[in-house]
């Protein structure tokens, strides 16, 4: 009689490949098969066409502002896989769009929705995520969202300096794992201007019903942003200690 695998109990806590079996020297065939409709659902992940009627529909719904559509440089995505360059940089009719806003305000906050490497994952949480944050931001100068094809992290550094904000927040899909196709990310950056380097950013990973939930990442980045903008830094001089209750005034005294 075989004793039972004490790796199987484990392999329901998690979505890792673990306790998969053998089959002989292999793999069991519903391993192999589930292994690869995984992949397949990473590589359209990042094909994905990023469905930017469909997200200022749902914006309206939602009662914000009108939003602002750019493109970045990248003409398509096969130029987006290959250059990224120019995902960081807005073309020229977006660039002077977004110079023809005449905001009455200089926002406090900029809001960049790119699509990132998977447009799965902006599509089913980037809304979800805005919708649990925007409250939390009250008090705060929230300029009109920006919606990005073929957007890479740094495109908003300029989008950013172009409205005139204080800080940057830019969401986009992430790199699809095997098992997160629908992983969203979230960047900070304060100040921005073109040429920030990743070490002034924060970011927070893995945004997603099965990972960090859009509400306990809005409870973050509402922290973050707040202790961006009295501290005026982001990267690494800034730590996450939303979870500590001595420095919780933080999130008050920015109302």
């Amino acid at each position: 009689m075989s004793r039972p695998d004490p790796w199987q109990s484990l392999a329901t806590l998690t979505a890792a490949r673990i306790a998969l079996g053998r089959a002989g020297n292999s793999l069991p065939t519903a391993a192999v098969l589930s292994f690869d409709v995984a992949h397949a659902l990473a590589r359209d992940a990042v094909h994905q066409v990023l469905d930017v009627d469909g997200l200022v529909a749902r914006w309206r719904e939602m009662g914000g502002a009108e939003p602002l559509v750019v493109h970045s440089q990248a003409i398509d995505r096969h130029t987006y896989l290959q250059r990224p360059d120019l995902g960081r940089c807005l073309d020229e009719a977006s660039a002077a769009m977004l110079l023809a806003q005449h905001l009455p305000d200089a926002p406090d906050v900029a809001i960049v929705i790119a699509d990132g490497l998977s447009a799965t994952a902006v599509h089913e949480n980037a809304l979800p995520l805005l919708d649990a944050l925007l409250p939390l931001l009250d008090g705060l100068r929230i300029a009109p969202p920006v919606i990005a094809r073929q957007g890479r992290v740094a495109l908003g550094d300029e989008v950013g300096a172009v409205l005139g904000a204080r800080l940057v927040l830019v969401i986009l899909g992430e790199r699809p794992g095997l098992s997160s196709p629908d992983s969203l990310g979230a960047y900070l950056t304060f100040a921005p201007k073109i040429g920030r380097l990743d070490a002034e950013r924060n970011c927070l990973s893995n945004i997603r019903p099965a990972g960090l939930t859009p509400a306990a990442a809005s409870v973050k980045l509402a922290w973050l942003i707040r202790a961006a903008l009295a501290r005026q830094l982001t990267g690494i001089g800034l730590k996450d200690d939303s979870e500590t209750p001595a420095l919780s005034p933080v999130l008050k005294a920015e109302r």
